[in-house]
């Protein structure tokens, strides 16, 4: 089993560089497998969008909160670390062009020597999305295309690549620097359209939000999809989330049931970084990390 763990976006100190270079060390240093950056590319003073994942229907993040472009904040934590993975989770593809970002990501990649993964999902903050470009109701379509674009110019083609889509149109397009392998992409989210875009061309699925009968009904949906699509669906990894603060192995044990191949793990929203470094180290050593 693999242990994630997700900077505490919530509690307003991830663009402080101290905070950050020491909180990812640590992480490191516990024996965690990756950190995962989310991502806001604005945040709404006014919307009318209903977040999924609260029962308020109102997302905890002020507007003010400061969030970093999570593969800007990526970059700044390979060069603090050694070998620690680096995720996205989650990017929300629609507020991207897919050609910038598929240069961004494989710079990241290239730079901390192959650590980077990619959860995308397709937001769910219409308010958002408009601001940077895009149409809300067709942003599903437009990141299936986003992500048949990004591995297109990843692919070694000196001699260029084009792409005819409904979104997106190019002929003859060199990407370099390429990435280290082949960046994975994982599909946030909570519905059966990102369960089945998941099977369909993921390389992992991170359920959100979901639990109990939901959950094991998405990861079916995912599994079946892969199955329709003629791949491996035993292939794709899945990633289940929990909280740094409840975790032991008794409920690793039980995720690992339900198929999980990695726990990503929230933390609390706290500022002192003692207080979260010591949050850490209890997980570790819970889970058997730290020797």
């Amino acid at each position: 089993m693999k242990f994630a763990v997700v900077a505490p976006v919530a509690a307003g100190i991830t663009a402080d560089p101290g905070w950050m270079s020491a909180f990812a060390r640590h992480v490191e240093a516990c024996g965690f497998e990756s950190i995962v950056a989310v991502e806001h590319t604005v945040l709404m003073a006014q919307y009318d969008s209903l977040y999924p994942y609260d029962e308020s229907g109102r997302v905890e993040l002020p507007a003010d909160c400061p969030v970093p472009d999570p593969l800007g904040l990526l970059a700044f934590i390979a060069g603090q670390t050694e070998s620690l993975g680096l995720a996205t989770g989650v990017l929300v593809l629609p507020n991207h062009h897919p050609v910038g970002l598929a240069k961004r990501v494989a710079t990241v990649d290239a730079l901390s020597g192959g650590r980077l993964r990619l959860c995308v999902g397709v937001g769910w903050l219409k308010e958002e999305i408009e601001a940077c470009g895009a149409e809300f109701a067709s942003r599903g379509r437009r990141a299936d295309e986003q992500i048949e674009v990004m591995r297109l110019l990843w692919d070694d083609r000196p001699q260029g690549a084009s792409f005819h889509g409904e979104f997106f149109e190019f002929d003859y397009a060199a990407c370099y620097p390429k990435p280290v392998g082949r960046v994975p992409i994982h599909i946030g989210g909570h519905s059966t359209a990102a369960a089945r875009r998941a099977g369909r061309l993921g390389d992992g699925f991170q359920p959100l939000g979901v639990g109990g009968p939901r959950l094991a009904e998405l990861i079916r949906i995912m599994r079946d999809e892969a199955t329709t699509a003629r791949r491996d669906p035993n292939a794709l990894e899945l990633s289940l989330g929990h909280l740094v603060t409840k975790i032991d192995g008794d409920r690793a044990d039980k995720l690992a049931g339900l198929g999980a191949d990695r726990i990503v793990l929230a933390m609390p929203p706290a500022t002192d970084l003692g207080e979260a470094c010591d949050e850490l180290s209890a997980c570790a050593q819970r889970l058997g990390l730290m020797s």
